[in-house]
């Protein structure tokens, strides 16, 4: 084993990165050779045992806890470890099961006090609260010591405070930085390794960056020159983080520029990040890790410039002369606790800690951390969001800057995410999900998986599941179209991806830590948003669709002076808001996704839409009927599943939804009147934010077509279908990438797919396909027209120039070789325009035979169900 291991460091040396945390084998491995006492390099073994073992609840670290509590317990004065070096080796592993050996040891006089001390500075003990509670009350004199130093915040004021000046090397990416830059999509399947998968970081050439080898590895070498200074890296942009929720962005800036953690392998917190903009997710999981992320006019900054920061002045400047740069306002003062704390959720749960130790010890709220400021009193209604938020939190609504913590009903979790949110949940030291409904999905990678996607296959579900989570299978379909399906009208959730926006109810995503929190505590941090009104007016166009309305959004925005496009001191009214849509209420909730999904590429923070009951009910029948087929269909968690059926059927015997108050108040309103727009509305290359008439992008060249995503559905596909039924050998290369495997398998009942491929199209597995372009890629320097999501440099291909536009519009441009005029898009959509209601229906599960309960599973039920009275 350890020759193995040795050739492996060897190896990872060769990348100068460290070698990957040893497995529960290794770790059994190193204790054996530790308990023979006979290997010659023992401290070489218990450097192993200390810091490259994974804290929390990983299998090894249960390992690791077992033997150090067995010598301590065996009162071993042998040379292996000593017992006081166990207790504190136990001390160290953060939470999860070295905590009941912790508190056993309370009782143990020779090692209580060494056990208390560690207690004192460990925050993930949850519900183990009340056995040091109840050791306190019966008088042992070390478990009310721990009560004490909980309740006196000492875990938080032993940490050193943030400097009141720190010196920073300047390493400054004009333009947009996204998190597709970051954490590039084809080395998705690296991203739980952070030190590998960071080699990757900004790997593509562009101003300012010079990667070791592009498009593989990044600017390494430019950072340690920069490095070289001795002072720390400070990431400088114009515009930071758009794009994704991916926790990997972070995770590998963090890897160049943040601070090692003890005893915690592979994984950095802390750092420095200044941006004209920063991403609203990003900023949060920027928090999530202890980093800095600070809100300024960066254009007095420069790649290799010394700078001093002074972060309760509010100023930067330069730090030969002490000229002054630049001012800033922090976002919030409880940043400087969130780094104290080593991240916004250690602050979190400490704080809960410290709290429920004053409670026990009958004392006043804690004092010794900064509290966020309270919104001004108002006399304003509450808008949907606020009132949908404030019944998550237990009351009428949250006014826009107020802090809150409200209750997450629904949390998901996607594959190219789902090893890191394993592993943010393990730390965490999570047993058990307290979010009501977590769901796993597997539509990133399954279609083209390599073999540590088959293994994350294999054993993802599993740690789902046993948590009472639910397991989608590969090959399923899209985490949004099935999580959508799941869901409670007028609750909260989240997700780790970007695209996690409610068409019911609201979602905030986040990071994989911010997701696993969720899922582990039920709860998740919010500073409650303002919102932007969308109002729709007027009746829709002939020829024009959702996708049309879903674009018109950001051309409005522009028009308006609310929205630019060029990234310098970049105008984004939605960044980091709410998006309220109305005027649409008469949308099925399958088009109701349309619309929230996208604003994501608005970088608001979330979205909701009034909808009408009777399409919500007739959704959630639809649904109910579909979560029952998974539990015959042997889905895990069947008790979750069950559980949700029941708040659905509780919602459909009394259906209510909530709505905005008529006086209300936004940041801003966006008009838009349906009758004015006559023709379609794409984004060009390469940008969401660049929407544009097709009349001024017609007869561009197209190479590529790529129509699925989550922004599809299966009307999307019969329309295409429709649209190409009489070509052959169209001029471009077509891909359509069903969303779900239901679609699928409704689209070829009906014919569709022997349609699609007489015209010469290439049919995907149901997934995401090309959207992500993790896996399928269109060809370099490629001309594109997709219905994807966004549209960033290189994400469906390297040096790809990408129209985002509607099926529709995709499927005449395929059948064309260019973008079509206005009149020609006009005349193909005829051929739907006379059977649209045909087209446009969706998947109403409850009326469609092969998801109903057959004679024999209703006599199974009735069987089960009387063994159970």
């Amino acid at each position: 084993m350890l020759d193995a291991y040795n050739k492996h460091v060897q190896e990872r040396a060769l990348n100068n990165i460290p070698p990957r945390p040893l497995t529960p084998e290794q770790t059994k491995q190193v204790i054996r050779l530790l308990a023979s006492g006979a290997h010659e390099n023992k401290d070489s073994l218990i450097a192993l045992l200390t810091a490259r073992v994974p804290p929390g609840v990983d299998p090894a670290a249960k390992i690791k806890a077992d033997f150090l509590y067995q010598l301590i317990q065996a009162d071993n004065h042998s040379d292996i470890i000593p017992p006081q070096q166990a207790v504190e080796l136990l001390g160290a592993m953060q939470g999860g099961y070295n905590i009941q050996p912790l508190i056993d040891l309370l009782d143990v006089p020779r090692w209580a006090e060494s056990a208390a001390a560690q207690l004192s500075s460990t925050l993930l003990i949850f519900d183990k609260f009340s056995l040091v509670e109840e050791k306190a009350k019966q008088g042992n004199p070390w478990a009310q010591r721990v009560i004490e130093s909980w309740a006196e915040a000492e875990w938080f004021t032993r940490r050193p405070a943030l400097a009141e000046r720190i010196t920073l090397t300047v390493f400054k990416v004009p333009g947009e930085t996204t998190t597709d830059d970051l954490s590039p999509a084809p080395e998705a399947w690296s991203r739980p390794d952070i030190p590998l998968h960071a080699l990757s970081l900004l790997s593509n050439p562009r101003d300012g960056v010079l990667p070791d080898e592009p498009g593989s590895r990044g600017p390494l070498a430019q950072l340690d020159g920069l490095k070289k200074a001795g002072y720390p890296l400070v990431y400088v942009g114009d515009v930071v983080g758009t794009g994704s929720s991916r926790k990997s962005a972070t995770n590998s800036l963090l890897w160049h520029i943040g601070n090692d953690i003890p005893s915690v392998p592979n994984k950095r917190n802390g750092g420095f990040v200044f941006g004209g903009t920063i991403a609203p997710i990003f900023f949060n999981t920027l928090e999530d890790s202890g980093a800095l992320p600070i809100e300024m006019d960066v254009s007095g900054l420069e790649t290799g410039m010394q700078i001093d920061l002074f972060p309760y002045q509010g100023e930067v400047r330069e730090s030969a002369t002490q000229r002054l740069i630049t001012t800033f306002a922090l976002k919030t003062e409880v940043l400087l606790d969130e780094v104290r704390a080593g991240g916004r959720i250690p602050l979190i749960v400490g704080r809960s800690l410290t709290a429920k130790a004053r409670e026990s010890m009958r004392l006043s709220p804690s004092t010794r951390f900064r509290q966020p400021k309270a919104p001004q009193p108002s006399s304003a209604g509450f808008t949907l969001a606020q009132k949908i938020v404030g019944r998550a939190c237990g009351v009428e609504g949250i006014r826009p800057g107020q802090y809150c913590e409200p209750k997450v009903s629904t949390v998901g979790s996607q594959d190219t995410t789902g090893g890191m949110t394993r592993d943010e949940l393990t730390d965490l030291a999570c047993l058990r999900f307290s979010a009501d409904l977590v769901m796993q999905s597997f539509c990133h990678t399954s279609a083209y998986p390599k073999p540590v996607d088959v293994e994350l296959h294999e054993t993802l579900a599993d740690f789902i599941s046993c948590r009472n989570g639910v397991a989608l299978k590969p090959g399923d379909g899209i985490i949004h179209s099935w999580l959508n399906r799941m869901l409670i009208p007028d609750t909260v959730g989240t997700g780790a991806d970007s695209h996690t926006r409610f068409p019911l109810g609201i979602s905030f995503p986040g990071g994989s830590g911010l997701v696993a929190f969720a899922a582990a505590t039920g709860i998740m941090p919010l500073d409650m948003p303002e919102s932007v009104l969308v109002r729709f007016t007027g009746e829709m166009q002939k020829g024009i669709t959702l996708r049309d309305l879903v674009h018109a959004i950001p051309l409005y925005a522009i028009r308006q002076g609310l929205l630019t496009v060029e990234k310098k001191n970049k105008v984004n009214i939605f960044s980091g808001r709410i998006l309220e849509i109305e005027g649409l209420s008469m949308l099925k909730v399958e088009q109701a996704f349309e619309l929230a999904d996208a604003s994501a590429e608005r970088s608001a923070a979330a979205c909701v839409l009034r909808l009408e009951e009777e399409n919500v009910a007739e959704y959630l029948r639809s649904s109910v009927t579909l979560l029952r087929w998974m539990i015959r269909q042997g889905y895990q968690d069947p008790a979750t599943l069950e559980r949700r059926i029941a708040e659905m059927e509780a919602w459909l015997a009394k259906p209510s939804l909530l709505a905005a108050d008529k006086n209300a108040e936004y940041a801003a309103v966006i008009d838009i009147d349906l009758t004015e727009i006559t023709e379609p509305v794409v984004c060009a290359p390469n940008d969401p934010d660049d929407a544009r008439l097709l009349s001024e992008v017609a007869r561009w060249p197209i190479d590529e077509v790529f129509i699925g995503s989550c922004m599809t559905n299966i009307g999307h596909f019969r329309a295409v279908g429709k649209i190409i039924a009489d070509s052959r050998e169209i001029p471009t290369r077509l891909w359509l990438a069903p969303p779900t495997k239901m679609d699928a398998q409704q689209l070829a009942r009906e014919g569709y797919f022997n349609t699609f491929i007489r015209s010469g199209a290439r049919i995907e597995p149901a997934g995401c396909s090309l959207c992500m372009g993790n896996q399928a890629r269109v060809r370099q320097r490629s001309r594109v027209v997709s219905t994807s999501t966004r549209n960033f440099p290189h994400r469906l291909g390297t040096d790809a120039s990408v129209f985002l536009a509607s099926a529709e519009l995709s499927a005449v441009a395929a059948i064309i070789g260019k973008m079509p005029t206005v009149e020609q898009y006009l005349w193909h959509m005829e051929r739907i325009n006379a059977t649209r209601d045909d087209t446009y229906r969706y998947l109403n599960f409850d009326r469609l035979p092969e998801y109903q309960l057959t004679a024999e599973d209703k006599a199974v039920t009735v069987r089960l169900a009387g063994q159970s009275l």
